[in-house]
């Protein structure tokens, strides 16, 4: 799904360099649960949003779903991010003017889904979630649990090929930060998959792969034989 082949991503200003990712040689291939981590300012983030077509690198090569599009342009990165991609944040990034339903709806109205069809999809995934009884809540009435399924529907009603989760139980106390890695488990056995940035170990013991960064590079990768 992901290969990566010398990967670099620099961020220049007129007074300084910074090399943010350097050399990154790394394949994940589809269905696979990876966890990233690192120390803060190791380029975690920086490598999560290139695999979200988020932006370019500055050198390498960059394959997503067989295609090289390290040098693609912005429109054929959204187009690919639309239909592939799903983002679950540490800060949930839920749109407060909108109500539950209406958040989970929106990346359908953006693929320009039927009324009818986006209806049942978001049904289905609030009834699956357990927050259909807040369908017309706003984000700022619910927990932080529930923020976070939100979340976890809005980023899967599009069935995207991956999911890419940066922090995802960061701001959620440990009940419900177990709750959302379940959920997670259990969308990666329909054969999602899975990238994600964490600092949490246990967390990471969910994946079936940890890669380590530090200062930019891959200094160790962990495979796990079992998920926890």
């Amino acid at each position: 799904m992901i290969k990566t082949v010398k990967l670099q991503k620099i961020y220049a200003t007129e007074e300084v360099e910074t090399m943010a990712l350097i050399d990154i040689n790394l394949e994940i291939k589809q269905g696979e649960f990876v966890a990233i981590m690192g120390p803060s300012g190791c380029g975690k983030s920086t490598l999560l949003n290139l695999f979200g077509l988020l932006d370019s690198p500055t050198e390498g090569e960059f394959f997503f779903l067989g295609s090289d599009i390290a040098k693609a342009k912005e429109k054929d990165r959204t187009e690919l991010r639309k239909t592939n991609i799903g983002f679950i944040f540490q800060s949930f990034n839920l749109i407060d003017e909108l109500t539950v339903f209406e958040n989970i709806e929106l990346p359908l109205i953006y693929r320009k889904i039927s009324a009818k069809e986006r209806k049942e999809r978001v049904e289905f995934l609030m009834d699956k979630m357990q927050i259909t009884h807040r369908r017309s809540h706003f984000p700022q009435q619910l927990s932080g649990g529930q923020q976070q399924r939100v979340a976890i529907c809005r980023a899967v009603v599009g069935s995207p090929k991956l999911i890419l989760a940066d922090e995802p139980t960061g701001n959620l106390d440990s009940a419900n930060g177990k709750e959302v890695m379940q959920l997670l488990n259990e969308l990666h056995k329909t054969g999602t998959t899975i990238v994600m940035v964490t600092h949490n170990a246990h967390d990471a013991n969910h994946s079936q792969r940890v890669i380590n960064l530090f200062d930019g590079q891959i200094v160790s990768e962990t495979p796990f034989a079992i998920n926890v």
